[in-house]
């Protein structure tokens, strides 16, 4: 009785758990058995349940109260919540990185050691050490096999972009006028020194500045911007020195845009000169305050009511003749009116009432970039409003930035540099244009997002070029004698302004027959590059105030690449406009010098012959001739024979018969016309 009990019992009991007994049957419920425990029943009897039904035996303890049907209908949704805490345990298997990351640093995430990314690495062909960073495709590999879920950190990408793109309008406005007055402090003037070549106005400054900056210049004349700050009665000013030679028109009239006050400079012997003129012009299109400085008073021939009569007629009415325009009579070599020009100045800038917020976002123009060996890239520019301090994120025109170092007027090293101060800015991706403006950035993320949108939008604007002419306007062009001569130039200087000046003073060369073509104008030495660029295009290289790379030497012999340096400006342009010429092909013009008339054709030995009477001018036998029937030339081409009977002859005159014979033309006929006539080359002019 007791064995049959036992084997009852189990039987009640797996009909209970199946939903067998009256109270509980119910089909749909058989998948959550094996979560939860069956009702209390003696040991022997739970045991040999779990054993017919495969369950768990961890979890069949697991619930303690079991007995009523509602208890027992709650397992089914204690079953629901495994699958969701599936989804927990999986999600903290999902690893947010950064690539690149270390394999030490991987494997600490993974909880694994790094022998064994490393092993794993190595079945992917990867060779690496514990510290060799990975990129994003290993670090996904890596995780995948480790049974984790790689995801890429997502926490500065979307607020990242849409700060990034928002400061591509934000550098138009100067909202510089409108900040409350309590932040505005008094900001360094800045002066232009302008005037026409040789009149004085490096020197000027040289006696102000107490240096010799004419000294080191090619002969003696000023070729790119400088700028200068001078300490007068505790007052610091800030001088622009512009070139005065005629191609620098642009240089100058960028140097009055950012000025606050121009120096004219007039010598008292030479009066009103065409740059005086030009520079004047600039100035009053800016609106610019002028102050006229009378130069080389201390000459015998120095007149300077000669140069006062000179600016009336350019519309500037001296103070001494009841106008507004200050005159100060000065010397740069003995320095009598300096004084006096300087405190002038400081007045000006007095009444002028300039203030700039030296804690606004930073803005600055650019004057002047260069490219210095071991430096890099490097610009001067003039602080217009905030301050520019080391490690400033900063955008100049497409290309973006970091101050790494900060150099003063005088080469030294300084931390920042407020409104109105010139400095040079070492840490320029890319050596930016003349006239560009310096904006500072909120990161250097923000600045680098912002670059290549710029230069993407240069690119597109150099790819949109008009449509590329067809082969048949080519070859008509070629055959109307109206294809242009093509001179192609890699031209190097030692800073931007100049070469800009330069390219635009030869593109300003007319030309109805030859066209110079730029491959590269840009500031720095001559490298190998160049040498290859210019080598495969045929262009010359042109250097001004540079010199060549060791490097590119021996290619330059190998190459065969012509490179002429210079110095001084004239000399390049000149020798450009002598280049343009000898591009020129000779013009050929032709003299018809005679006539005959083919009366009689004979026959001979090696072909056919023509007897002529010649009926103007004169035949030549180096001549050259044509055979013309019903005024239509069948045949041109050099004369062969020409004889007087039976002798050979150079010439024969007007009325006289002859034997003629041209080339290998054989299909004389009579009452053809013999029309000879001499070619002569002519160099043609621009």
């Amino acid at each position: 009785m007791p064995n049959k009990q036992e084997e009852n019992e189990p039987k009640k009991e797996v009909l209970d758990l199946i939903g067998g007994s009256p109270k509980k049957k119910r089909a749909p419920q058989p998948e959550p058995v094996p979560a939860p425990a069956p009702t209390p029943r003696p040991a022997p009897a739970k045991k040999e349940a779990l054993d017919l039904l495969s369950g768990p035996k961890k979890k069949a303890p697991a619930p303690v109260p079991a007995e009523p049907a509602p208890e027992s209908v709650q397992p089914a949704p204690a079953a629901a919540p495994e699958p969701q805490e599936e989804e927990p345990s999986s999600g903290d298997k999902v690893i947010n990185l950064k690539p690149p990351v270390s394999v030490s640093e991987l494997a600490a995430l993974l909880q694994a050691k790094p022998f064994q990314i490393i092993k794993d690495l190595m079945g992917m062909g990867i060779f690496a050490n514990p510290n060799t960073p990975l990129d994003a495709d290993a670090v996904s590999s890596i995780c995948d096999l480790h049974g984790y879920t790689f995801a890429r950190e997502k926490r500065e990408k979307g607020g990242g972009v849409k700060a990034q793109q928002e400061p591509l309008k934000e550098p138009e406005p100067v909202p510089v006028v409108e900040e409350p007055k309590a932040t505005l402090i008094t900001r360094t003037p800045i002066i232009t020194v302008m005037g026409h070549v040789d009149h004085g106005k490096t020197s000027l400054l040289d006696y102000i500045r107490k240096a010799h900056v004419a000294k080191g210049e090619a002969g003696g004349i000023t070729q790119h911007i400088g700028a200068y700050t001078v300490d007068y009665n505790g007052n610091t000013l800030t001088f622009l020195d512009t070139p005065g030679h005629a191609i620098f028109t642009e240089m100058r009239a960028r140097g009055a845009d950012v000025t606050d006050i121009v120096v004219l400079v007039v010598a008292a012997n030479d009066g009103i000169m065409p740059q005086t003129r030009e520079a004047i012009a600039h100035s009053k299109a800016a609106g610019k305050t002028i102050i006229v400085a009378i130069n080389k008073c201390d000459l015998p021939a120095a007149d300077p009511m000669k140069a006062k009569s000179g600016l009336m007629e350019e519309g500037l009415v001296p103070t001494d003749f009841g106008g507004d325009v200050e005159c100060v009579e000065v010397s740069a070599l003995t320095g009598n009116g300096i004084d006096d020009l300087l405190g002038l100045l400081s007045l000006q800038s007095e009444v002028l009432e300039l203030q700039a917020n030296p804690k606004a976002n930073c803005r600055a123009s650019i004057i002047e970039a260069r490219v210095e060996p071991g430096t890099g890239s490097s610009a001067t520019a003039i602080v217009e409003s905030g301050t520019i301090r080391i490690g400033m994120p900063f955008i100049c025109g497409p290309y973006a930035g970091k101050v790494r170092a900060l150099v003063n007027d005088h080469g030294e090293r300084v931390k920042k540099v407020g409104p109105g101060m010139p400095v040079e800015i070492i840490g320029f991706s890319e050596t930016p244009n003349v006239g560009d403006e310096l904006v500072e950035m909120e990161s250097e993320r923000a600045a680098k997002k912002l670059g290549e949108e710029r230069q993407e939008e240069l690119r597109k604007q150099r790819l949109a070029q008009p449509r590329k002419a067809r082969m048949e306007e080519l070859l008509a062009m070629m055959g109307d004698g109206t294809q242009k001569a093509q001179l192609k130039i890699l031209l190097k200087g030692d800073v931007q302004g100049s070469v800009e000046a330069i390219k635009k003073a030869i593109m300003d060369i007319q030309s109805d027959k030859v066209e110079c073509i730029f491959l590269n104008a840009a500031a720095g030495p001559i490298s190998e590059s160049d040498v290859l660029l210019a080598s495969s295009s045929d262009a010359v290289i042109l250097g001004f105030n540079v010199k060549v790379e060791s490097n590119a030497v021996k290619l330059l012999k190998r190459e065969g690449v012509q490179v002429k340096l210079y110095s001084i400006v004239y000399e390049l342009i000149d020798q450009v406009r002598d280049a343009m010429l000898g591009l020129l092909e000779p013009e050929t013009r032709e003299t018809i010098i005679g006539h005959a008339k083919v009366l009689q054709v004979f026959k001979l030995n090696k072909g056919r012959a023509a007897g002529c009477m010649v009926e103007d001018g004169k035949i030549l036998r180096s001549c050259e001739a044509r055979v013309i029937r019903d005024k239509t030339p069948v045949f041109d081409g050099k004369m062969s024979t020409l004889r007087r009977f039976q002798d050979e002859v150079e010439e024969v005159r007007a009325g006289l018969e002859c034997g003629i014979r041209l080339g290998d033309f054989n299909e004389y006929e009579p009452g053809d016309i013999i029309e000879c006539y001499t070619l002569e080359k002519i160099q043609q002019t621009l």
